[in-house]
This record gives structure tokens, C-alpha cells and sequence, in this order.
């Protein structure tokens, strides 16, 4: 009679072996292809819009979607209009960084920094010592104290100290960002 072991090696902290790493035989799915033994890592859909899914090692996955055609069963005017309209929907993704999004220009300037640069009348490749130029130029004419009760100058100093803080906050960070090849 053969004895099934009831000791683990799960007990207490820390755990004593890796995750992922049973006594048991690891249960690899085959490719579905006839006569392939490799492993079936990449599924594959049997149909469109369906949840059944063939498993096929990266040889057979490769083969399969060369075959696949997406625009199957539509005219040519209606995969003209779809194809027209997966573009113009993933276009916002050019745009995009990692974590936030960036505007017109090189991509180094979040979209806040463009709104800054365009209330301090500047263009999107402005250094930080043209926007310091910009910024004394602007407070100076729309100060209150140079234009007292002039309202409407009011509201756009508060938006070129505004745009300067958002500016310099960015510049202080950019500054203290570690380069890549110093670490």
C-alpha cells in the first residue's frame, strides 16, 4: 500500500521553495497540428468572434496567421472602411509615453508643458531660458500693479505664474532625472 506524503514544504515564513515548483508532473499542451509534439503555447482563434481557440507551437502560429485573413467575407469597399477606421482609432497611440501623454513636438513635453508654453506665447521647442524670458516680459505687462483693476490682466497673470510654475517644476525635473549610462 503506498503511502501519500502528507509533508509540505509550505510551512511558516519564508517559504521554502519557489512558486511555480510542484511535486507533480507539469501538464504541457501539445500543438494542435497533426504530428507536431512541440508545445502548444500560442492560441489561436478556430473562428472569428468565438471563444474556442487552437494551441499551436510559434512554427505553427507563424503558418496560420499568414493564412488568416482579417478582412474575409467583407467587399472591398467595406475593408477599405474598416481598415480606414482601425487606423484612425489607434492614431492616438502614436502620441502616447509611458504614463503620460504627450502632445505636438518631440515627445519630451507632457500635455500641461504644452499648454504652458502656449499661454507664455512660445513654441513647443522653447528653451528654459526663453520661457524665463517670456515669463518677465508677460508678469511685468499684465502686473496688477501696473495695470490696477484691470481685471481680465489679473486672470492672465495668475495664468503666466501658472504656466512658469508648471515649467519650471518640469525643468527642476528633468534636471534631477538620472541619465542612462551613469548608474
Amino acid at each position: 500500500m503506498a503511502r501519500t506524503p502528507t509533508r509540505s514544504n509550505d510551512w511558516g515564513f519564508p517559504r521554502w521553495r519557489a512558486y511555480g515548483a510542484e511535486r507533480e508532473a507539469v501538464k504541457v499542451r501539445l500543438c494542435d497540428r497533426h504530428g507536431c509534439q512541440e508545445p502548444g503555447d500560442c492560441p489561436a482563434p478556430k473562428s472569428p468572434n468565438s471563444p474556442d481557440r487552437w494551441y499551436f507551437c510559434q512554427a505553427h502560429a507563424a503558418e496560420y496567421n499568414r493564412g488568416w485573413n482579417y478582412f474575409e467575407g467583407l467587399s472591398a469597399e467595406e475593408a477599405a472602411q474598416r481598415e480606414a477606421n482601425e487606423r484612425r482609432d489607434a492614431s492616438g497611440f502614436t502620441q502616447s509615453r509611458h504614463q503620460q501623454w504627450a502632445g505636438h513636438g518631440d515627445g519630451s513635453r507632457s500635455r500641461d508643458e504644452m499648454r504652458a508654453l502656449d499661454v507664455l506665447e512660445l513654441e513647443v521647442d522653447a528653451t528654459f531660458d526663453e520661457v524665463k524670458l517670456a515669463w518677465r516680459r508677460l508678469a511685468k505687462s499684465n502686473h496688477p500693479d501696473v495695470r490696477p483693476g484691470d481685471a481680465e490682466a489679473a486672470g492672465r497673470f495668475q495664468a503666466i505664474q501658472a504656466a512658469y510654475e508648471v515649467l519650471r517644476t518640469a525643468e527642476e525635473a528633468r534636471a534631477w532625472r538620472p541619465s542612462g549610462g551613469d548608474a
